[in-house]
């Protein structure tokens, strides 16, 4: 076992038990009493089933991790993506597709590995709990249409990004920063434009109440909303959600049809609100800035580490005589997940940050209450942790906990 393979093992050790000791952590807190602010978020008996939601999604979270730390120590030690490669090359493909037959192969036998579990949680847990509304053939064909676009959508651009490194050298962090990037905006225009119809139905929320409320909200504050969307979620799930997607003239607002008839119209506009907030804010910009900047030192670390063949040699392609790509890529994913982790802390502080800066947004906009109201109803009817652990919401949390959120709102508007 040389030097390199054996920092990734303890890496991913380390990581494992980071992550048991911030979930135990988290189950120890649901003993807190529930804050007086959101003594009317749960009945008692709606909040024992939280309760036992809660400790039943985080032990499958325990036996899913455990399992998946297991698998690829085993494949990290018996130099098992070192033998891949090697059986790959041997039938004389070019790099390009050397590679993306590298991570077709492993991308499929992790399809197929996560099917049982996907199964469980969706048929087991989420039935048990009440939010499962998919059906066993929505599940294989949502199951095949995801598979199909990760290796279209996912293979292509793995393979410009894999001819980049091979032709370009030095050069390879700032043109794949940029393929990157001008894909990550399309990503954002079109996402809500070709890939949810493939899932899902999309069709204009019909005239009535809620559409002239939004409107007249959008007018109000100088944001016109034109596109306003509904979304069958109810075939799949009871959660609710909402968002917006696109840029400039081609924003629309989407709203699933669990969040219309779970919440008042008031709510319902406290919450696009909120979403409007973050763009009247520019933390949509904000975030891609920053993810830009992220993609840059990781694209740059990456590309000069990879120019040894060192990073191949860990994985366990023992004759390597110069740099593999998927091998590289791989090991340098497991290198710098510790950084990335931190990296995290920042990114989702920020995060939070930006949270309350939109709940302000409604807030000032006199739409407080409502949007405390729909927020208590959207914990509620996903069944939310109303006291997660500090240090838990801390590394993990990209939004604040109910109560911070709502406390900060009281205080500043007195609502």
């Amino acid at each position: 076992m040389n030097t390199l393979l054996l920092i990734i093992l303890i890496i991913i050790v380390l990581e494992y038990i980071l992550e048991l000791i911030l979930d135990g952590l988290n189950l120890k807190a649901r003993k807190q009493p529930i804050p007086e602010m959101l003594s009317d978020v749960y009945p008692p008996d709606r909040y024992k089933l939280q309760q036992d939601y809660e400790v039943e999604t985080t032990q499958f979270s325990y036996l899913q991790s455990t399992l998946s730390l297991v698998a690829i120590v085993l494949v990290l030690y018996f130099g098992l993506f070192g033998l891949l490669h090697e059986w790959i090359a041997s039938f004389s493909f070019n790099k390009i597709l050397t590679t993306l037959a590298f991570f077709a192969i492993i991308g499929f036998i992790g399809w197929l590995t996560s099917i049982p579990f996907s199964i469980w949680g969706t048929f087991v847990i989420e039935e048990k709990y009440g939010f499962n509304k998919t059906t066993p053939r929505l599940f294989v064909l949502d199951s095949i249409k995801s598979l199909l676009i990760s290796f279209t959508v996912g293979g292509g651009l793995l393979a410009i990004i894999t001819w980049i490194f091979y032709a370009t050298q030095q050069w390879f962090w700032v043109i794949a920063l940029g393929v990157m990037l001008v894909f990550s905006l399309l990503a954002n225009a079109l996402y809500s434009r070709v890939i949810v119809p493939l899932f899902n139905k999309q069709k204009p929320l019909e005239e009535g109440e809620l559409l002239n409320a939004i409107k007249e909200f959008g007018d109000t504050v100088g944001f016109p909303v034109n596109k306003v969307f509904v979304i069958d979620g109810s075939k799949r799930s009871t959660k609710a959600n909402a968002y917006f997607t696109g840029f400039g003239r081609n924003r629309r607002v989407v709203l699933y049809d669990t969040l219309i008839e779970k919440m008042r119209n008031d709510e319902i506009v406290a919450v696009l609100a909120h979403e409007i907030g973050h763009y009247r804010k520019h933390h949509i910009w904000i975030n891609f800035g920053l993810g830009a900047l992220q993609s840059a030192i990781i694209l740059y670390l990456f590309g000069w580490l990879a120019q040894s063949a060192e990073l191949s040699y860990a994985l366990g392609f023992e004759s390597a005589s110069e740099p593999v790509f998927h091998l590289s890529l791989l090991a340098f994913g497991l290198l710098f997940s510790p950084i990335e982790t931190i990296l995290g802390l920042f990114t989702n502080g920020l995060s939070r940050k930006m949270e309350f800066q939109a709940d302000a947004y409604a807030a000032d906009n006199g739409l407080g209450n409502s949007l405390i109201q729909g927020l208590k109803k959207l914990s509620s009817e996903n069944l939310s942790n109303l006291t997660p652990h500090p240090v838990y919401v801390f590394v993990n949390y990209s939004h604040p906990t109910l109560l911070q959120r709502i406390e900060r709102i009281v205080a500043k508007h007195f609502c």
